[in-house]
């Protein structure tokens, strides 16, 4: 098995978790301090992650170029754009058609490689994002009525729109996260995918600490009262970032994110097996299809 595999089923789980901290969060502060967090408390473990790796012997840290910190720059500010994106999709009271849109983030991600990296992707790659994204798409409106045709009449809509365009920024990070640490030459994947992280991680703390100085100072105060399940966020944050980084570093960031739908599953199982909540028919095949897709990555991938 290749290593990257098991690093993006890592960073999968890891993001599952992050993900319900930030719900949690959301209870006790607003969106901007719900985000702000997995930054801000991830910016230090991240650092802990880098005196981890010099420690080891792996030797001097790479010296970043210019090509580096443009690629961190277009990263950090895609991600905060399609969070945002994403975010503002909630408050539409039709949001699941453009979430649903905005799970063709591998899709994109395989157009933006191809344009800025001239990396291209194999049938049997291209198969699996096509099936995994289906999966996804059909999970987002498995309540709606309608379902796929929903989608379909919906394609020019706002909210639609929006999802794209959600998924437009977030496949334009992954893919400049992948350039930015492939630029920096060596002297290996963990390395350079630790230091893209801290460099990443310090630009979107300083632009969302920034905005919310300007806007929402009260956010601040709120974190400190929920530091606890900040920095339980933070740490999977920054863990489930690290994989990600490591894994596109090794593979095409497009096939990241096609076997990293596999965090659906997870979310999922924990519905079923822990909460025991019943799953709509169409989520069963969505699911179905995701685990499809999957197969297919591995097998013709």
């Amino acid at each position: 098995m290749e290593i990257w595999i098991p690093i993006t089923l890592a960073g999968a789980f890891l993001q599952n978790l992050r993900s319900a901290a930030q719900k949690h969060l959301k209870g006790a502060m607003g969106t901007t301090g719900a985000t702000f967090v997995r930054f801000g408390f991830g910016l230090p473990v991240a650092l802990l992650m880098l005196a981890g790796v010099l420690a080891s012997g792996r030797g001097p840290l790479p010296v970043p170029q210019i090509e580096f910190a443009v690629w961190v720059l277009i990263g950090a500010l895609a991600q905060i754009a399609g969070t945002f994106l994403l975010i503002h999709l909630f408050s539409f009271r039709n949001f699941a058609v453009g979430t649903a849109y905005s799970r063709t983030e591998p899709a994109q991600a395989a157009l933006f490689g191809l344009i800025f990296l001239g990396e291209r992707v194999t049938p049997g790659a291209l198969a699996a994002i096509a099936i995994s994204v289906a999966g996804v798409m059909l999970i987002s409106v498995a309540h709606v009525q309608g379902g796929w045709r929903s989608l379909l009449t919906s394609v020019f809509s706002r909210n639609a729109l929006i999802g794209l365009g959600s998924g437009a920024m977030f496949g334009v990070s992954a893919v400049s996260y992948r350039a930015a640490s492939l630029s920096l030459g060596g002297p290996d994947f963990l390395t350079q995918a630790t230091l893209t992280l801290v460099a990443t991680l310090l630009v979107q703390v300083v632009v969302m600490a920034g905005w919310m100085l300007w806007r929402e100072r009260e956010e601040f105060s709120r974190i400190a009262k929920a530091w606890k399940v900040s920095l339980f966020a933070g740490i999977c944050g920054a863990g489930a970032s690290l994989c990600w980084f490591a894994a596109m570093t090794l593979q095409n960031a497009a096939v990241v994110k096609a076997l990293g739908q596999i965090e659906l599953l997870f979310t999922f199982a924990a519905t079923v097996f822990f909460f025991r909540e019943k799953i709509a028919p169409r989520e069963v095949t969505g699911c179905l299809l995701i685990t499809g897709g999957i197969v297919v990555l591995l097998i013709f991938g």
